[in-house]
């Protein structure tokens, strides 16, 4: 067969491996299938080209243009994944270990894409917080902001997941703004390299964006400064090495990291045999064990069961285990197919032999197995492996040796406490599940353990049918987790952006927030509009433009009327002593929503224009009550702008409603849905 020459994509360009090449096998048959090596690569070239072309590229855009970039290249991978999907197979991986890899990557691409556009605003500041008054008056005022770095992030990404480890971090760096140097782990990165150059065929980003490095990362991180940022995914040794980094450390380079993780499944006191609770718990524990053949920073490693369920347990374990097929990962019959390389099989075994000296082995032997369609002494298999661990109270290597393929190992607890102590003992993990019914065993779990896990996963006979299972990480949720797995934090949707970015905290006047933001600030100058606003287009209209509405009465018939049609007979619009007696109210008071409802009147547009539909309102308030006799107006003010579509955006108003002495009644925030200029 034909050895593939695996290129880097370094300054817009693609590079032939060159110097001491190093050769990378199939893991299902053992062939000599690549060659990678980046010596001679300019490394500090490259993070030039990513500071000088990539990054004022993308920052020259909006967080929408962004997202909307994103969405067009996950649309344009999904279409040529098949490609992706018939190399995947030469990394051991199975049809379905391909889609979590690649459509999962595809898919996390997407919900950053919506996410972005969604809750990051159509411009180029991310505001982190409300805004502070810093003085008595209002003119000075502060609020956080984060904008992007100004540097290169550099994406070391592990073997067992060449497309999605790659894309779940590019997708919130791109967002972002900042552009990415990509460094696969070298045996899987033949996988990586193709969907790379999809990704440059694409056209959708600009030059510098993203670049790739197949084969060794050189003196890359010596230079690296603090406008940078690094983001790893290994082992805990890799990482301590990486981050030790004199150049990293002296220059205060950002590192995140998620690491080794020894993650646990607990087994409810409530979940005995025959509840749905105790199937489930049966199928994720395989499923862990034998999807990607284990190779998933996320996999169960100790499953911790009550002590009287240890046997029937194992039992029903072993029934599962024992009809799974090994072999070819391209045979549609295949269910776990090969690790990612002999030197990852090498180091399981070498694992087991230091688990077996506290851990009875109950199913799988690694010496003896049969592999369908392959031959099982040139390709990197594995059977899977349930250990039983009698004494976890006193053993240490069960806590502290991951064994990165398709192990396990089942353990007892008495109690709740013991249960939770033991997820404990794995150092911090990425993600504990338990699987229970009842809401006091999972409040306990997660008061008791929560400290110790990056995500806690519950899962019963009510969320069965939909959840996404122990070991799937989430672009919606944080994938991370303290201790022992490195302390970082991924995806978690828009926070997982804000690693790519510098907050700031801004003082000023309020025109200067308002400038700084795009956002209107309350006691910053008005703006009188030529017309009413409800009569201009979304591109007419500025931030800030204002209008005062004319006066109107609030009546008691008013009131009676709203309580009549309405139905709202509250005591407080109805009965006057009752109202009386009651601390925040005078006496009889307008409903709120009348208030809202006259607001409306007085600052309503009702010709058709512009303006398609209120889709709603936020952060209502209402500061003093109003009495019969009371005259209010409004201010409405145009607040911030965000384009949604190509015919329409978003204009949030500031609304605010004020009594006859100017006090104020009401605030709140509209949301309406206005026409581009035609």
């Amino acid at each position: 067969m034909t050895i593939l020459e695996l290129h880097s994509f370094a300054k817009g360009k693609w590079v032939a491996p060159a110097g001491n090449l190093r050769p990378i096998h199939s893991a299902v048959t053992g062939e000599h299938i690549a060659n990678a090596g980046s010596d001679g690569l300019d490394f500090q070239g490259m993070v030039d080209f990513a500071i000088s072309a990539g990054g004022p590229s993308l920052r020259e855009m909006t967080f929408h243009q962004r997202a909307k970039k994103l969405k067009a290249l996950a649309l344009y991978l999904q279409e040529r994944r098949d490609q992706l999907y018939a190399l995947s197979y030469m990394t051991g991986a199975t049809l379905s270990d391909s889609k979590i890899d690649i459509d999962g990557g595809i898919g996390t691409l997407m919900v950053f894409a919506s996410k972005g556009r969604r809750e990051m605003p159509d411009g180029k500041v991310f505001l982190d917080s409300e805004v502070e008054q810093l003085s008595r008056k209002g003119s000075f005022v502060g609020q956080h902001i984060c904008t992007p770095l100004l540097g290169v992030a550099v994406h070391i990404n592990a073997f067992n997941f060449p497309v999605w480890g790659m894309l779940e971090k590019l997708a919130p760096s791109l967002l972002a703004g900042v552009p990415a140097i990509v460094k696969p782990a070298t045996a899987t990165s033949f996988l990586t390299e193709a969907c790379v150059r999809l990704m440059d065929q694409s056209g959708i980003f600009p030059a510098g964006s993203f670049q790739l490095i197949s084969g060794g990362s050189g003196d890359l991180l010596d230079q690296l400064g603090a406008q940078d940022i690094v983001s790893f995914t290994g082992s805990a040794d890799t990482a301590l090495m990486l981050r030790s980094n004199p150049n990293l450390l002296g220059r205060g380079v950002r590192f995140l990291a998620e690491q080794d993780s020894l993650n646990a499944s607990v087994l409810g006191l409530d979940a005995g045999i025959g509840t749905p609770e105790f199937e489930l718990f049966v199928k994720e524990a395989v499923r862990e064990m034998t999807a990607k053949a284990g190779q998933k920073c996320t996999a169960i490693r100790r499953m911790i069961v009550p002590e009287a369920m240890l046997e029937p347990l194992a039992e029903a374990m072993v029934a599962k285990l024992e009809g799974m097929v090994i072999g070819d990962p391209s045979l549609a019959t295949t269910r776990i197919g090969a690790l990612a390389s002999a030197e990852q099989k090498a180091d399981v075994l070498a694992k087991l032999a230091i688990l077996g000296a506290e851990c009875t082995r109950i199913h799988g032997d690694p010496q003896s197995f049969r592999v369908d369609g392959a031959d099982g002494d040139k390709g990197a298999f594995l059977p899977p492996v349930l250990l039983r661990c009698n004494d976890p109270d006193t053993s240490e290597m069960v806590h502290s040796i991951e064994a990165f393929g398709p192990v396990s190992t089942l353990m007892g607890y008495r109690d709740i406490d013991h249960a939770a102590a033991l997820m404990n003992r794995g150092g911090g993990s990425l993600v504990g599940s338990v699987i229970t019914n009842d809401p006091e065993v999972a409040r306990a779990i997660t008061m008791a353990s929560a400290a110790w896990h990056g995500r806690l996963y519950f899962n019963n006979r009510h969320s069965m049918a939909e959840s996404t299972g122990h070991g799937s990480p989430l672009p919606h949720m944080i994938h991370g987790g303290p201790g022992r797995a490195g302390g970082g934090e991924e995806l978690g949707g828009i926070r997982g952006v804000m690693h790519y970015m510098q907050r700031t905290a801004v003082q000023g006047s309020p025109d200067i927030l308002t400038a700084i933001g795009d956002v209107w600030v309350r006691g910053s100058a008005e703006i009188t509009p030529p017309e009413h606003p409800f009569r201009r287009s979304f591109d007419e209209i500025s931030i800030g433009e204002t209008i005062h509405t004319d006066s109107r009465e609030v009546t008691l018939a008013d009131i009676e009327h709203f309580a009549r049609f309405t139905g709202d007979t509250f005591y407080a619009h109805m009965d006057d002593a009752a109202a009386c007696a009651n601390p925040f109210f005078p006496g009889r008071v307008a409903h709120g929503y009348l208030l809202l409802s006259f607001a409306a009147g007085l600052f309503v547009e009702p010709s058709p224009g512009p303006v398609l539909a209120n889709t709603g309102l936020n952060s209502l308030s209402f500061q003093k009550p109003v009495v019969p006799g009371d005259k209010i107006h409004a201010r409405l003010t145009a607040k911030r702008k965000t384009r949604r579509t190509d015919e329409y955006g978003e204009i949030r108003w500031n609304v605010t409603v004020y009594n006859q002495q100017n006090e104020e009644v009401a605030e709140y925030e509209l949301l309406t849905m206005v026409a581009y200029s035609r």
